[in-house]
């Protein structure tokens, strides 16, 4: 454009009056340069003043968009074709952005205002190229950055599952949330979430692996905690009120109060005894809880669920009294006894001692177990106390009543092994009758020292009645005597001064054993080892035996090899000693009375 240039005539003194001269201020030289606009004169611009340049300047940056820029600028939908959209953003050209990034809106239309970003100043065809999506995150950023920096609640929408929780979308952002964030109860169907639209609170937010956490619990617990506090203040014993089952232990139950948790221990949610608290609830279950008890800070609280309901012992009908016959289920097994159930929540003990008419007490699980229906009789009864005691024993007659005429003494029976001690073995011939037999009635010849040795539980034995004390209900039973006593017999066979060949067995202290036969353990002195020749009998050497005692009540039998031969000795010093005696009218030589003096040192020593 050719500049237009306007020059001014002077005035001359015909065409004007003359003007007072005005005082004008000359600038400097060194002022001028320092002032001058060189880069204006370098560019050939016509001189504009600073003034209108900066109004210029000023309306260039409010109306028109620096596509350089990288920021987030607001555009006008001119156009819309089948794959693009036209968007002006008053720069020099309107841009494009492909309708991919708007599939979440499919109502664009012409007139809409849309936020984007430069992507491309000039494609190859020098269109300029907008970002409608990086836009959309480059906000959404700023948008979940100011709300974890405010506190503030944002909506999201779950898009779907995954390990450990759940997908949300939030501003377009894909966030987290952990499963544990959900709710304040435990969440068994993630599922259910799926596809809904919920409000969030931004826990966490990691810039460099640009991850974002949100929670819907925060949300939750920042309202439960107000209604928290109202409860706790109004908490009184024996107020009851509506809870949610929260979790069920082995132990108890938690119950959701509206935000205060409460526990029902498994001993306070019924009357009747049970196993387990699921036995009579369910998780989410709504119902009505009394409460029982409380800290100082309203932090515990203890609840009941029976309590609601009268005890059974107040509602127990006047046909229960002592000597009625009851059945009952068996509930609790204990070494002393079980208890049975008779009707919901009143139960009676029967002791192992009211299970039979057996003195010999056994425990409980040998006659009844948990399940089982029984019969018994009703002992004794307290209201008061809610105490009752049965029995099963009653039910049949007491098997002592004829003991004299079943079990007369001398009789002879088969009874049961039932149970050892250290002194003898418990007998059972029918039930409730023992009897026991000490262990030195076991056997005639062989020495126990514990009946196991002999016998095994369960096993089947023939006994005789020994002694009967009916009023004491005790039987005193023998087993050996259901047999010939051996001894008998060998004390003929190994009477006194009889003779027996037999070997060695053993060399034990003070002498040696031998065995003429299973029953049969004679002990052979030191002194009654030796032999004719002056030596001794080793082990396993077999010789002939006198025997020089036998006691059948101790069993005790020794035996002696050296007063075989010793005999003869003996002999020919009593026919020494009555030769002396016999010459008294003739006179003795003083070396027949040495050798009489050394014999009868000899027999003194064998004495």
């Amino acid at each position: 454009m050719a500049e237009k240039k306007t020059t001014k005539k002077a005035a001359t003194p015909k065409e004007a009056a003359p003007e007072a001269p005005k005082a004008t201020t000359v600038e400097s030289p060194e002022a001028f340069l320092e002032n001058f606009n060189w880069h204006n004169y370098e560019e050939g611009i016509e001189v504009i003043e600073e003034k209108q340049l900066a109004e210029f300047e000023k309306l260039v940056a409010e109306n028109f968009v620096d596509t350089a820029d990288e920021d987030v600028v607001e555009g006008e939908v001119v156009h819309l074709t089948d794959r693009e959209a036209i968007i002006d953003i008053n720069a020099k050209s309107e841009g494009v952005i492909s309708l991919n990034e708007f599939r979440y809106n499919p109502n664009l239309k012409v007139g809409d205002k849309v936020e984007v970003v430069v992507d491309t100043r000039e494609d190859r065809t020098g269109q300029l190229v907008l970002s409608h999506r990086k836009a959309r995150v480059i906000k959404a950023w700023d948008r979940v950055n100011n709300a974890h920096d405010n506190g503030e609640v944002v909506n999201g929408f779950v898009k779907c599952r995954t390990k450990g929780g759940m997908i949300v979308d939030v501003f377009g952002i894909e966030a987290f949330l952990p499963g544990s964030q959900i709710d304040v109860k435990p969440i068994r169907d993630y599922d259910q979430y799926v596809n809904k639209t919920m409000e969030f609170k931004v826990v966490k937010i990691n810039h460099e692996f640009k991850n974002i956490v949100v929670s819907h619990k925060a949300l939750i617990e920042a309202d439960i905690e107000e209604q928290k506090k109202e409860i706790i203040s109004q908490l009184e014993k024996g107020q009851v009120l509506e809870g949610t089952v929260k979790n069920i232990t082995s132990y108890g139950v938690f119950i959701d109060l509206g935000g205060v948790d409460g526990l029902i221990h498994i001993t306070d949610l019924s009357w009747s005894r049970i196993n387990h608290p699921n036995e009579i609830l369910e998780l989410d279950q709504v119902l009505n809880v009394v409460i029982l008890d409380f800290d100082d800070n309203k932090s515990r609280i203890q609840l009941g669920l029976k309590q609601l309901s009268d005890h059974p012992w107040d509602k127990l009908g006047d046909n229960i009294k002592e000597g009625e016959k009851v059945k009952g289920k068996v509930v609790v097994i204990a070494d002393y006894g079980a208890f049975v159930e008779i009707e919901d929540g009143v139960e009676g003990l029967v002791h192992v001692s009211e299970m039979s008419w057996s003195t010999h007490l056994r425990s409980a699980q040998d006659f009844v177990a948990v399940g089982d229906e029984v019969e018994a009789v009703i002992l004794s009864l307290d209201r008061e106390t809610r105490k009752m005691s049965l029995g099963i024993k009653q039910l049949t007659t007491d098997p002592w009543t004829d003991i004299t005429s079943k079990y007369p003494v001398g009789s002879k029976h088969k009874g049961t092994v039932r149970n050892f001690t250290n002194f003898g073995v418990f007998v059972e011939l029918e039930e409730g009758i023992d009897g026991l037999v000490y262990i030195s009635d076991l056997s005639w010849t062989k020495k126990i020292k514990h009946p196991s040795e002999m016998l095994a539980i369960g096993d089947s034995i023939e006994v005789i009645v020994l002694e009967l004390d009916v009023e004491g209900r005790k039987l005193s039973l023998g087993h050996k005597q259901t047999k010939d006593n051996p001894w008998d017999k060998y004390q003929k066979d190994f009477g006194l001064d009889t003779v027996h060949k037999a070997a060695l067995t053993e060399i034990v202290d003070k002498g040696a054993t031998i065995s003429f036969n299973e029953d049969i353990v004679a002990f052979v002195p030191a002194r009654h080892m030796e032999k004719e020749d002056g030596s001794k009998l080793v082990k396993g050497e077999e010789a002939e035996f006198k025997i020089i005692e036998f006691n059948k009540d101790f069993k005790r039998v020794v035996a002696s090899h050296t007063a075989l031969f010793r005999e003869q000795e003996r002999e020919n010093i009593k026919k020494a000693s009555r030769k002396v005696a016999a010459s008294n009218s003739e006179k003795t030589t003083l070396g027949d009375l040495d050798a009489f003096a050394d014999l009868k040192e000899k027999m003194d020593n064998e004495e």
